[in-house]
């Protein structure tokens, strides 16, 4: 077998050869008594089957239950951006909750936030507070948010994104008055 010169390791002045099978057998043993020291707690019985009596990790722990439900997978497509739309006609911005109890129940208002940054092009929502829209106000947003932020190097994601010198602020509130929510 050969040996690459970095399979010595001097450590506190022993030079240790990680090559040599040995080498691996004790720290493997050094692994389980560490786990047997560390994960077994006296005071909590539930850690005493985390690990087997010897110190290897005891896989069925790890598994889940026989009887979970495994969870169900979630697309976000076509139907869902309608409903959010429906949403935020019916609801506004910012009552991502109503929004989720009530046409989306598997998405989380927290999700619905993230989704609406997106549809609405814009990262900040707080101006858009309670503004309520339908599908084709909405793209109009995100086509003035577009523009601002191509036009300032702020598209980022798929969104608007505020800059430090406040330009971005300046100009939709500029787009506001010319055109007003």
């Amino acid at each position: 077998m050969e040996v690459s010169a970095d399979s010595h390791k001097d450590i506190d002045d022993h030079q240790i050869d990680i090559a040599d099978p040995k080498f691996w057998t004790q720290k493997q043993e050094w692994v389980k008594q560490m786990r047997l020291k560390f994960c077994r707690r006296p005071e909590f019985p539930e850690t005493h089957s985390i690990i087997d009596d010897d110190g290897m990790l005891n896989q069925e722990y790890f598994q889940p239950p026989k009887d979970a439900i495994p969870p169900t997978e979630r697309k976000w497509g076509d139907e869902e951006k309608l409903k959010l739309l429906e949403g935020i006609e019916k609801y506004g911005i910012g009552h991502f909750r109503e929004i989720s109890e009530n046409l989306l129940p598997d998405w989380s208002g927290n999700d619905l936030r993230m989704k609406a940054i997106r549809v609405m092009g814009r990262q900040n929502l707080q101006l858009y507070k309670d503004w309520k829209g339908n599908e084709q106000a909405v793209q109009r947003e995100y086509e003035r948010n577009k523009e601002i932020g191509l036009r300032f190097g702020t598209w980022k994601g798929g969104a608007l994104v505020y800059d430090d010198d406040g330009h971005v602020l300046q100009a939709i509130e500029e787009s506001n008055q010319m055109n007003p929510l």
